[in-house]
């Protein structure tokens, strides 16, 4: 029934002169999506977006793609009518009416906008005529205003659109429109959902993780991997940069005391990430802490972590409860994958008895035991990173 979509935005239509800018990327990211599915036609006209399908296509894989799409609020399949001409647009929402709905019990809402106000009938009238003639050739049909099962929605502009469904989309800004940073991405809930949090403000992303062979598997780095592949759905392609922190954590166990490890490890990681940021153009990094979460995620320890980078850090789940986080993993399929019994490099040197608030002037006088080796090592790590493309 169906050979098109019109898709509505929200945010993007405040942009003022540069809105033209959010919609020419939202169209970009609408065709990336749906392009393995079908030989689809975006285009755009006052404040819609629409996507045409002249050859038979997969409608729901279509509408799922849809949603992964970041700039999208609602998803509208749509009957075309090739004509503004009253009589022929009345009997062709009345042939939509008989074929979408067999089962006629139930009331409805006629909504119309026009695009030119010299239109011969005004807004008003074009809702009473055709809900007049519905009613006349659908008896069974009643009219409900106020609270209608159905609503029956006529655009008129140089064609006319006809729908009745509007499916919800993601929200948020296209991705690419807000610049790029680099996510932290490990093996757990949190990262991933920071991911798909930042990319849904229109951040792209890139994102590193830190692989400790022989402590973490294989099976561990594939498990980012996967994740990685999950989030690109709505982030669009990832770079994927692997660390080898081996060498370093193992330097920093040596050296350092024991309570200390997490927080010391963590400015590295930080360190680490900032560098390769730099060097891609990214203009933060993104990780997936929330205050209170663990003991490197109190106040003390993230102003700890912080005193390491100058590059702006997004912590986009900071205030968030690990329930609000799990429920947003299920929604973008990375919790079971997340939960997969595979360690990461944080986990397995985990002190027993972490500190909880560091003062950062003991950490930094911790840090100068390892000056000896810590920037050669750096350096090695730097230099032997794995780069992934997660399409």
């Amino acid at each position: 029934m169906y050979k098109a979509f019109l898709i509505k935005y929200a945010e993007i239509g405040i942009k003022g002169k540069n809105r033209y800018i959010f919609e020419n990327a939202l169209k970009d990211q609408i065709k990336n999506a749906l392009k393995n599915l079908g030989n689809f036609l975006v285009s755009k006209e006052q404040g819609r977006v629409y996507i045409e399908c002249p050859d038979e296509f997969d409608y729901e894989e279509s509408v799922e793609a849809l949603k992964t799409v970041f700039g999208i609020a609602w998803i509208c399949p749509v009957m075309i009518v090739d004509t503004i001409e009253w009589e022929e647009l009345k009997t062709a929402v009345g042939d939509y009416v008989e074929k979408r709905y067999p089962d006629r019990n139930f009331t409805f809402k006629m909504e119309a906008k026009r695009a030119d106000k010299n239109y011969p009938l005004t807004t008003p009238e074009m809702c009473m005529k055709m809900g007049g003639y519905l009613l006349e050739r659908f008896p069974e049909l009643k009219v409900d205003v106020h609270n209608p099962q159905v609503r029956i929605m006529v655009e008129v502009r140089t064609r006319s659109y006809v729908y009745s469904e509007v499916i919800p989309g993601p929200g948020g800004m296209p991705v690419g429109t807000s610049g790029k940073a680099m996510l932290l991405l490990s093996g757990g809930i949190d990262s991933p959902v920071a991911g798909y949090m930042i990319a849904k403000r229109g951040v792209a992303i890139d994102a590193v993780y830190f692989h400790a062979p022989p402590y973490t598997s294989e099976r561990a780095k594939q498990k980012v991997v996967d994740l990685a592949k999950l989030i690109s759905r709505y982030t669009g392609p990832i770079k994927l940069h692997v660390v080898n922190f081996t060498d370093i954590q193992l330097y920093i166990y040596e050296k350092c005391p024991h309570e200390e490890l997490t927080i010391i490890m963590r400015r590295y990681m930080m360190r680490i990430a900032e560098t390769i940021a730099e060097e891609t153009g990214c203009l933060g990094l993104i990780t997936g802490e929330s205050i209170g979460q663990v003991a490197s995620q109190t106040l003390q320890s993230l102003m700890s972590t912080n005193e390491v980078c100058n590059m702006p850090v997004y912590r986009p789940l900071i205030a968030f409860d690990k329930q609000d986080i799990v429920t947003i993993s299920e929604k973008i399929n990375t919790y079971e994958t997340s939960i997969l019994p595979f360690e990461d490099c944080c986990t397995i040197f985990v002190a027993k008895h972490p500190v909880t608030k560091p003062s950062a002037k003991v950490i930094r006088h911790s840090e100068k035991l390892l000056e000896e080796n810590i920037e050669a090592l750096t350096k090695t790590a730097l230099e032997t990173k794995e780069i992934i493309m997660i399409k």
